[in-house]
């Protein structure tokens, strides 16, 4: 059982640390932020409240019913429900069902709701919207991680080469071939490159911090990414990337295009239900009431009484008069609660007619008010197609030049090199000095940052054009 249990807890240490050493790759982070992402959350909020707005339009079609009652205890000289005056005190209540439904309304409500549904519609695209500027974003800070990587592992090489120099040097110096300046500059060059490796190490850092706050990721936790090679990232050819096609597949596709045209729908329809209030309302209702009174009296039963009425003296003896008649006499009780209820039990139905004539210009404000949204949300499509074209305009002339910059750095960075052969050879045989060989060395440091640089610009650039289709990106 000792060693099941340890085999077990083994098992789960490999796993734990398989899951800790995970990389993440550029798809992955994005998918992640577009799940985690806490604006994404609030604006997945926004697209809840608008389905509730529909769901409510579309309920508020349904007759309402309300039901309003409650006891009343009333002290002293009032005039109680039988209608006359008393001081007493008394428990009463009143109950009562009541029902409305609008028959006819010029169609405001299915106005309502035809402009809430759209608004849903524009809320998720909204949505789509920003999860599509997170997979740019994350893509951006990833590929800068990447640069970041490359120039770290670039200023690594450069300082191994400057070390592996002074150690020569430094053996030339001792042995009296070389002045000690020699060595002393490239002491200096080592101390410079060691300055840089740490620079782009912190870099690389930031980057990594800023990505994991981007995708919701707590910065404690381990994280590492794929480095694929900046020309192993899967771009188009620039030449099917052309800015009107572009734009063209960027008008049917970007979801700010749609949340557009949805808003515009909405506001038409919003406009039709304010308008409808301008004209007269017809509705049905109907009611079901009772009532209690705590000292209302019912008969029980009935009996023949005579009382005397008078007295009459014949013969010095007292006789008493009677009516001719016997008259009925009644037995009462409380009246029970539901017997009461049952006995005041009322209902009604009826029509209402409510014509806008005078309130103070509200509904007309309303409508009015409806129109100009209509037209503020047409001149914002109208900025928003101009500005994504100019964007698509901007990244393709982007791309052209870091294409160019990138073709141009090639070559200079072979110029670099072949030119860095040389001054090794001449340094080695004494023919250039310490100072000339570092300078040579920088150049061709700063050569192949730049090319690095210029690869993963190219990459982005290519990205950001790829973006605008509205297709998503691809790698």
């Amino acid at each position: 059982m000792r060693y099941k249990f340890l085999t077990v807890i083994a098992l789960l240490a490999v796993t734990i640390s398989a899951r800790a050493q995970e990389k993440w790759g550029l798809l992955k982070c994005i998918e992640y932020a577009m799940a985690n992402n806490i604006s994404v959350k609030q604006t997945d909020l926004q697209s809840k409240i608008a389905e509730l707005d529909l769901k409510q339009s579309k309920l508020g079609q349904i007759p309402g019913l309300n039901f309003s009652g409650g006891p009343t205890f009333n002290s002293g000289r009032t005039q109680n429900p039988n209608f006359s005056l008393s001081t007493e005190s008394y428990l009463s209540a009143n109950m009562q069902l009541q029902s409305s439904a609008d028959i006819f309304n010029w169609f405001s409500k299915r106005n309502t709701i035809a402009a809430n549904e759209w608004e849903l519609q524009a809320a998720k695209a909204s949505t789509d919207k920003l999860k599509n500027d997170i997979a740019l974003s994350v893509a951006n800070l990833y590929l800068q991680i990447l640069l970041g990587m490359e120039q770290e592992k670039i200023a690594g090489v450069q300082l191994q080469q400057s070390q592996a120099q002074l150690s020569n040097t430094r053996k030339l110096v001792d042995a009296g071939a070389l002045p000690e300046l020699n060595a002393a500059e490239l002491e200096a060059q080592v101390a410079r490159d060691s300055a840089t490796v740490i620079t782009s190490r912190g870099n690389v850092v930031q980057n990594i911090l800023s990505l994991k706050a981007f995708m919701a990721v707590d910065a404690a936790t381990p994280f590492e990414i794929e480095t694929p090679a900046a020309d192993k990232i899967f771009v188009e050819k620039i030449a099917d990337l052309q800015p009107e096609s572009v734009y063209a597949l960027a008008m049917a596709n970007m979801p700010q295009q749609r949340v557009n045209d949805f808003r515009i729908k909405a506001a038409q329809k919003n406009s039709a239900a304010a308008k409808g209030g301008l004209y007269p309302t017809i509705s049905a209702f109907g009611s079901l009431g009772s009532r209690y009174f705590s000292r209302s009296e019912e008969v029980t039963g009935s009996y023949l009484i005579n009382p005397p009425i008078g007295k009459v003296t014949v013969g010095g003896l007292d006789y008493s008069v009677y009516r001719p008649e016997p008259f009925d006499a009644y037995t009462y009780r409380k009246q029970p609660f539901f017997s009461q209820l049952n006995q005041n039990f009322n209902q009604s139905i009826g029509l209402n007619i409510s014509i806008p004539i005078f309130n103070g210009y509200n509904n007309r404000t309303i409508y009015e008010k409806s129109k100009i949204t209509i037209r503020n949300q047409q001149l914002q499509k109208e900025l928003d197609d101009q500005t994504l074209k100019q964007d698509i305009y901007k990244a393709y002339n982007a791309a052209v030049v870091a294409l160019e910059k990138l073709n141009a750095g090639k070559k200079s960075l072979e110029t670099s090199e072949r030119t860095m052969n040389f001054a090794q050879k001449r340094f080695e045989v004494g023919m250039m000095t310490t100072f000339e060989l570092i300078t040579n060395q920088n150049n061709l440091f700063r050569a192949r940052l730049e090319n690095a640089l210029n690869q993963f610009d190219y990459v982005f650039k290519m990205k950001v054009l790829e973006f605008y289709r509205g297709q998503g990106l691809k790698f």
